[in-house]
């Protein structure tokens, strides 16, 4: 029986640099998953890659004085030796700068052009070299980039366009009778409200002001815009030809089954490449998934922040199956996850070592002090044992429920519950108090083989998440890989098997201390300058006429504490608090979207204004205002009491 395809892809990385951890997460995400499908039963196809091209690239090569062909390819070679370094199972490694891949990109420009689909015309707005993305004005958020928040340039210079509208409604209704094709849920709310329903404007889709990019080759003095080139290989790579003449694989992979991406890109491959692949006639992938995003303790990664982590750097400390636990296992469906070296080593030592490697090394330990190493059931059960039994076969389908709806972290707590179940069954047996009783021989030989099927079931439902990791338990244990049908059945080990005579711990303990010294080495903190740190430390704003005492007793200050908070329907600013003042509870609309999520505003103490008049903001009621201090850069940051202080605490 033929297997059922399953075609899953990653945003292709772009070139600008090295990849940090955050972008590793995707694809050791998207490797966990093809893993697991595989483990199904599906014929996988899982593609990756790098995005080349753009005016961003060709600053960079210049500021490093080589070609744009040079330094994409330096920086394509280590993005890939990253992805090979965290065992990534990918079946193509796509390039955009591929003959075949721009070869494709100029035919697909050509053919949308000659359907009517693209025109010639001019272009004038903000210009986000960063996103490589224009913006009208209204797009923009406090002025800045609605993406990145970075700042844009105005941009004026002959271009061509692809007429959004003509497809739009077609997308609205696939998008309300597809309701898994984007996920999750809060990213589709969030494409239909702020861009779909308000109405799409024209898409410009070439460039003139730089040269690194595909030729449009009917007008080579413009380049086909980075996201048409890039967002068009998840196609090209697998065999498409616009001209009818698509490979067989083509064929069989398209339509995709998941496109795996982070958060910050779901507009262009929910809005964009779907009115492409039907400017194409091509079907629309089944879903796209939006991850979150992997911060550092202190907020996203940016190397101007200098808190940046890479992958490389963290297997050197903690091993490839380790960083993949904690980049997995972090990572929430919806909100984003944090990582810090206190955290890693904290897992590292509880969860890595402690539940799983310990209790590897003492099952392993006890059969050969007890037996000589040898494994065998002697049938000698109780009623705990059934317990167990039953415990360890009910998680593969609490796995498999998990990993269908993409709640990787989940399925992997699930797993782990199998090694914390067997660890609580060496409490209830204790098998050391077994050993010193010669008619509980049998027992213990039974309790020993329990544990060693049940580890065995709980590594082979590891193995897409932590494949070195299975594969050195099942060594150890001299066991084989079983297929994910088999793990309905408990008692497969054959009774008689020999475990290793010497354990190899799986997971070495760190110390935190020794960990945080090695990575100040690493990255020792810049020596500043005490005038130019001061000078940083303050801003100066022009100053309001003065008041009296008597005008700031009309202002009532008081401690808030925000229970619930949602976005505003239809604005890019706006966060609605529901905030708790005392024995009252007051709606107050903020402009922090851009500065804090939803769901990082609630349990928050802020300092808020309660006496302003109400007043509607976006047709939203508001009835105070919520205090934050903005540095130069327009960054906001709440105010929020140094100590824990009751909400309704006035402020003085």
């Amino acid at each position: 029986m033929e297997k059922q395809k399953y075609y899953i892809t990653t945003a292709i990385a772009y070139t600008s640099g090295k990849p940090h951890i955050g972008n590793t997460y995707e694809v050791v995400l998207a490797d966990a998953i093809a893993r697991y499908k595989r483990q199904q039963g599906y014929d996988v196809f899982f593609q990756t890659g790098t995005d080349e091209h753009g005016q961003k690239i060709e600053l960079k090569a210049e500021e490093a004085g080589i070609t744009p062909k040079e330094f994409v390819d330096n920086v394509s070679g280590e993005i890939k030796r990253i992805w090979d370094l965290m065992n990534t199972s990918y079946d193509k490694f796509i390039r955009t700068t591929d003959e075949d891949h721009e070869k494709q990109v100029k035919k697909i420009f050509k053919k949308m052009y000659a359907k009517g689909d693209i025109y010639k015309g001019h272009y004038e707005g903000m210009y986000c070299t960063p996103c490589e993305s224009f913006f009208t004005e209204s797009q923009l958020v406090d002025g800045k980039c609605p993406d990145c928040g970075r700042p844009c340039v105005p941009a004026k210079e002959e271009a061509y366009f692809f007429k959004m509208s003509k497809y739009a409604d077609k997308l609205i209704d696939y998008i309300n009778t597809h309701p898994d094709f984007i996920q999750p849920e809060s990213r589709k709310n969030e494409m239909m409200n702020n861009f779909l329903l308000p109405g799409l404007q024209d898409l410009c889709v070439s460039r003139t002001s730089f040269k690194w990019g595909i030729p449009v080759d009917f007008d080579p003095k413009h380049v086909v815009y980075v996201w048409l080139d890039a967002l068009t290989n998840y196609i090209t790579g697998i065999g498409y030809d616009c001209d009818g003449e698509s490979t067989d694989q083509f064929n069989k992979l398209w339509p995709a089954d998941l496109h795996l991406i982070g958060k910050d890109i779901i507009r262009f491959h929910t809005i964009y490449w779907p009115i492409f692949l039907m400017s194409l006639d091509l079907p629309l992938p089944k879903q796209v998934f939006g991850h979150p995003w992997l911060l550092q303790g202190d907020g996203k990664m940016s190397k101007s922040k200098g808190n940046v982590i890479y992958a490389d750097e963290l297997v050197d400390f903690f091993g490839v199956d380790a960083v993949r636990y904690f980049v997995l296992h972090e990572m929430p469906f919806e909100n984003d996850g944090v990582i810090t070296w206190e955290l890693m080593v904290e897992r590292l030592n509880s969860e890595l070592a402690n539940t799983l490697g310990n209790l590897v090394n003492r099952t392993i330990s006890m059969s050969n002090k007890y037996f000589g190493g040898v494994v065998e059931n002697k049938g000698v059960t109780e009623p705990v044992d059934d317990d167990l039994k039953n415990f360890i076969l009910s998680v593969p389908a609490k796995v498999n429920e998990k990993m269908d709806k993409l709640r990787v972290a989940d399925a992997m707590t699930e797993v782990f519950t199998i090694f914390k179940r067997c660890n609580k069954y060496i409490d209830e047996t204790m098998p050391w108090a077994l050993a010193k009783d010669e008619e509980k021989k049998d027992r213990l030989a039974t309790v020993l083989y329990n544990l060693v099927e049940g580890i065995c079931i709980g590594a082979v439902l590891l193995k897409s998440f932590m494949p070195e990791t299975t594969e050195r338990i099942l060594a150890q244990l001299n066991a084989q890989d079983r297929e994910l049908e088999d793990l309905k059945t408990f008692g497969l080990y054959p009774s008689g098997n020999k475990v290793t005579e010497k354990p190899e711990i799986l997971f070495a303990r760190l110390d935190l201390k020794e960990v945080l010294a090695k990575v100040a080495e690493l990255h020792p903190p810049k020596a500043e300058e005490p005038a130019k740190e001061e000078k940083e430390d303050v801003i100066d704003i022009e100053a309001k006429p003065e008041i009296t005492f008597e005008d700031f007793g009309k202002l009532q200050f008081q401690v808030g504490k925000i229970i619930k908070c949602e976005e505003v329907k239809k604005s890019k600013k706006l966060l609605c608090s529901q905030v708790q003042i005392g024995s009252q509870v007051r709606q107050i609309v903020s402009g922090i979207k851009a500065h804090y999520s939803a769901e990082e505003m609630v349990g928050k103490r802020v300092m808020v204004v309660t006496n302003l008049k109400p007043a509607k903001l976006a047709g939203v009621l508001s009835e105070g205002m919520i205090l934050c201090a903005e540095d130069a850069d327009g960054n906001l940051s709440l105010m929020v009491p140094e100590k824990e202080m009751p909400a309704g605490a006035e402020i003085c």
